[in-house]
């Protein structure tokens, strides 16, 4: 029998020994793209519409480790709206850790942007994804967005960037993080978001989490594509929790 490698038990590990399990890759020079999501054994990553009925405490663990680490956060804008999004509030202590050793993180504790993709710029100023923020997010749009809407959403504190005319390739959001250095980058959905990156082959990594529930339904797929793709993935880490939930980190090959 071949013994499994890189198999490790969560309750043997501490929060910088977790944080060494997500490493990103050292001295990047341009973004490395990390997709994280949770999903049922049977293959939902949502219950009655929203992630959050599949989280574990594992699952929360490792989230909150892998927001510690990057240097932006992308996100759909349904998901935005989907999931109720607010700022992303890492500890700043364990992101100036994390910094010290290498791995990720930032010099001085300051979380990392939330990054928004949305081809009309449609959202709500006042939703609390902009009241909530530490860090101005950062909104990526089209020439097309509405210029009202685009003022409000300044007035509100975000970012913009015009980064396509009527819609926004995934090459293009790529180069708007490598301008800016953020190379760490962690894509948290949703499926029409991830699927056009690992179509595009712009997905380094994956971060999946299996909760030990079976839920049913006709909840959709992790990625959701234009057309079929191959992606060869090679697993990393396995961490395994005692309430049964798995979480596997796999990279391209």
């Amino acid at each position: 029998m071949q013994r499994i490698h890189n198999v490790t038990q969560l309750a043997d590990l501490d929060a910088d020994a977790l944080a060494r399990c997500y490493a990103y890759p050292r001295h990047l020079d341009g973004p490395w793209v990390r997709a994280n999501f949770v999903s049922s054994i049977d293959g939902a990553f949502t219950v009655d519409g929203v992630s959050a009925g599949l989280g574990t405490e594992a699952d929360k663990t490792v989230f909150t480790v892998l927001r510690e680490l990057a240097d932006v956060i992308v996100i759909g804008a349904g998901t935005l709206r989907a999931e109720n999004y607010g700022g992303a509030h890492p500890d700043p202590q364990r992101r100036i850790a994390h910094h010290r050793h290498g791995i990720g993180g930032h010099p001085d504790g300051t979380p990392p942007p939330i990054a928004v993709v949305t081809a009309t710029a449609k959202l709500d100023p006042g939703s609390k994804f902009f009241t909530d923020a530490e860090v101005p997010p950062l909104i990526v749009t089209t020439s097309h967005a509405d210029l009202k809407q685009v003022s409000a959403l300044e007035d509100a504190g975000a970012q913009i960037v015009v980064a396509g005319e009527a819609a926004i390739m995934p090459a293009a959001l790529i180069r708007v993080f490598a301008e800016r250095g953020l190379h760490r980058v962690l894509c948290e959905g949703g499926p029409h978001l991830f699927g056009q990156l690992a179509e595009a082959g712009l997905v380094d990594e994956l971060c999946l989490t299996t909760a030990p529930m079976l839920v049913g339904g006709a909840g959709g797929r992790i990625s959701l594509s234009a057309s079929t793709f191959d992606l060869p993935m090679a697993r990393k880490q396995l961490v395994l929790a005692e309430d049964g939930t798995v979480a596997a980190r796999w990279a391209r090959r």
